[in-house]
């Protein structure tokens, strides 16, 4: 990989920076990313599903020329998954070596076993271990959805960028990576996480920035047609349902249409595509028996 992009030097920079990768923030988020690469915190993004939090990462790491080194993270998630092991069975076997050729050494022995050449390097390790004029961006995804003594392990991650690995010592990250986690709030997170990172909360976008967005990644979709999709994904966000669409559903409806050859919204062809918005039946069957008045509104 060629070396790294220098970090946006003010928030109309790091706008602009996102903009070229077609990501359209408000400002608020280009504040929140520019006081996290200029301050080296990491940033923690809360938000629905689907408002574009993952999708910052992978952009910022695409535009500022780092790797991105991605914990996705789930129920029972552990050290060893998330940071490093040992391993095992090469370890078994040095021993099984080291017995056949007799003379066994215990101590020089037990000293080589939890050496370098038999750490396992998981995510949280790899990108601490960056190059320091070009750290990686690491994205722990989804933290809430791990356990909570998980967060707790992070504490020294997030605070010192650093771990703590019993059998050799400390990990020391030689710069700070650029750190962004991201929850969907299906539980709290400890205010110890969120006081050692930088807060944003990613918001559905309004009309303006999501026609925007929907135009910079579908920029051959017709004029007319996409005003009407935002029109009416606004509206949806406004009923009560169990999961409004986010800006990812969007995308997905506008490309389903244009994949139809569709050109207008008709109450047939939207109740037939409203899996591309909708996740659940409840919410299907909700919006369906109001479709001929919503479908009339966008269109």
């Amino acid at each position: 990989m060629s070396d790294g992009a220098a970090l946006p030097a003010s928030i109309d920079a790091t706008a602009a920076l996102l903009a070229s990768a077609d990501y359209v923030a408000e400002r608020s988020l280009a504040t929140a990313v520019f006081l996290a690469l200029k301050l080296g915190r990491p940033l923690f993004l809360e938000g629905e599903a689907g408002v574009g939090k993952t999708e910052l990462a992978k952009v910022l790491a695409r535009t500022l020329g780092r790797d991105l080194v991605r914990l996705q993270c789930y129920e029972g998630l552990d050290v060893a998954s998330a940071v490093y092991e040992w391993n095992y069975a090469r370890q078994m076997v040095e021993i099984r070596l080291a017995e056949a050729a007799g003379a066994v050494d215990r101590d020089a022995l037990a000293g080589d076993l939890f050496s370098e050449r038999f750490l396992i390097r998981r995510p949280v390790l790899r990108a601490l271990e960056g190059e320091a004029d070009r750290m990686p961006v690491l994205l722990i995804d989804e933290l809430d959805r791990a356990d909570e003594p998980f967060e707790a392990y992070l504490l020294e991650v997030l605070s010192d960028f650093q771990v703590t690995i019993p059998e050799t010592g400390t990990a020391r990250a030689a710069a700070p990576p650029i750190v962004v986690l991201t929850s969907n709030r299906t539980r709290e997170i400890h205010d110890a996480v969120k006081r050692r990172c930088l807060y944003h909360w990613v918001d559905y976008p309004d009309a303006v920035r999501e026609l925007a967005i929907l135009r910079r990644k579908l920029p051959d979709i017709d004029a007319a047609l996409s005003q009407r999709v935002v029109e009416f994904v606004q509206k949806l966000r406004g009923l009560d349902l169990f999961k409004p669409p986010g800006v990812a559903e969007t995308l997905d409806w506008a490309r389903a249409l244009v994949a139809l050859d569709q050109s207008v919204l008709d109450v047939a062809m939207v109740g037939d595509t409203l899996g591309a918005l909708l996740k659940y039946q409840d919410d299907v069957t909700r919006v369906k028996a109001q479709l001929a008045g919503l479908v009339g509104g966008a269109g």
